[in-house]
């Protein structure tokens, strides 16, 4: 069995170069000098003791990574380039949980991390309190909190990474506009995190600007659990019935994910409608499935890959430096224009009477 002084050896590096690499210490080192000692890794087939490694530094090469819940596809997405970047890039592994937005199951997986010597947890929550996650840190842990900004003044030890959830909503609510909706509507679990605040906001925005808020509306439907994560397309196509039966019935909607907008794909068949030709739709995730729909759903991509890779560089980065500040990254959405919107039915652009006031670019 090979032995890190073999590797060592066979990289041409030191000892020390090689334990830096096993515990994701690669910030400052030369690109060629990560590739030389991954190949001999590779090589030689050396397996770390990770027993020993767990009892000299206190760390196990793991990350946490608390979802809500992965029923939802768009955190099996994010599982997944999570789990690559940090695997491949740094050598750690992760471990998964899904919390439902739970502040007590949160903190019992802070707890169980910390049992297992897991210093690197990442949290996909968007809770308006995050005093949990402070205590956590204090504790030990380096976190990084996913979907959902900073706190305005607030004095924090964790990373926050993000996409733009205002700018999200407003594009997609401007898509609707510039094809002549007046009627709009932005549809969500009536549980409201940070991120759907957020979303709302960016959506009666974009409603505002075109001199349509008296037309713009949330439409929102509970869930048995207490934000529905793992309900959306049933929540979706609850939705759809009322909707259908609305007068004025909105034209144009908003969800405020893919897996929701499919559910109103379902119910406003269900309920006789055609999309687009009564009512168009548009989700926000970006995830694959969305240009398999019938049909195909019109969305804002979100930049999960580069999200994740920023995510899992800031964990192990202030895992191996404690003195890095914590941050705030920002990402922007993008819009990817599909067959689920189209121009209003003429009927309904007869019957509004609001003018729309085109906001300059």
């Amino acid at each position: 069995m090979s032995t890190i002084a073999d590797v060592a050896r066979h990289a041409g590096v030191s000892v020390s170069t090689i334990s830096n690499v096993l515990n994701g210490r690669v910030e400052r080192m030369r690109a060629e000098t990560l590739e030389r000692v991954r190949a001999a890794i590779s090589a030689l087939d050396y397996r770390p003791n990770r027993a020993a490694q767990q009892l000299k530094t206190g760390q196990t090469p793991m990350l946490g990574l608390l979802v809500p819940s992965i029923a939802n596809p768009m955190y099996g997405y994010i599982a997944r380039e999570v789990e690559t970047s940090a695997q491949e890039r740094h050598g750690y592994r992760v471990v998964l949980g899904n919390t439902y937005r739970n502040r007590d199951k949160e903190v019992g997986f802070f707890d169980d991390l910390l049992a297992h010597g897991v210093r690197g947890v990442i949290v996909i929550s968007s809770l308006a309190d995050e005093r949990h996650f402070e205590q956590a840190v204090q504790r030990g842990l380096v976190m990084v909190s996913y979907d959902r900004r900073a706190t305005p003044g607030a004095s924090s030890a964790i990373d926050h990474v993000s996409v733009d959830n205002h700018e999200a909503a407003r594009l997609a609510a401007a898509h609707l506009i510039e094809r002549g909706h007046r009627e709009l509507a932005f549809v969500t679990a009536s549980g409201l995190t940070m991120s759907r605040r957020e979303k709302i906001r960016g959506f009666r925005s974009a409603a505002a600007a075109a001199g349509l808020a008296a037309h713009a509306r949330v439409i929102d439907g509970s869930a048995s659990s207490d934000y529905g994560d793992s309900e959306m397309a049933d929540v979706g196509r609850m939705l759809a019935a009322r909707i259908a039966a609305e007068r004025p019935r909105p034209t144009g909607l908003v969800a405020v994910n893919d897996m929701l907008a499919y559910g109103l794909l379902a119910g406003l068949r269900d309920a006789g409608l055609s999309v687009p030709g009564d009512v168009s739709v548009i989700g926000m995730d970006g995830l694959f499935l969305s240009s398999l729909m019938s049909p195909a759903l019109t969305t804002v991509r979100l930049p999960v890959p580069a999200m994740a890779r920023t995510i899992v560089e800031r964990v192990i980065g202030r895992l191996a430096d404690p003195d890095i500040p914590a941050g705030e990254f920002l990402f922007a959405p993008e819009l990817e224009s599909r067959g689920s919107v189209a121009p209003p039915p003429a009927s309904a652009s007869a019957s509004a009477s609001a003018p729309v006031r085109r906001r300059r670019t």
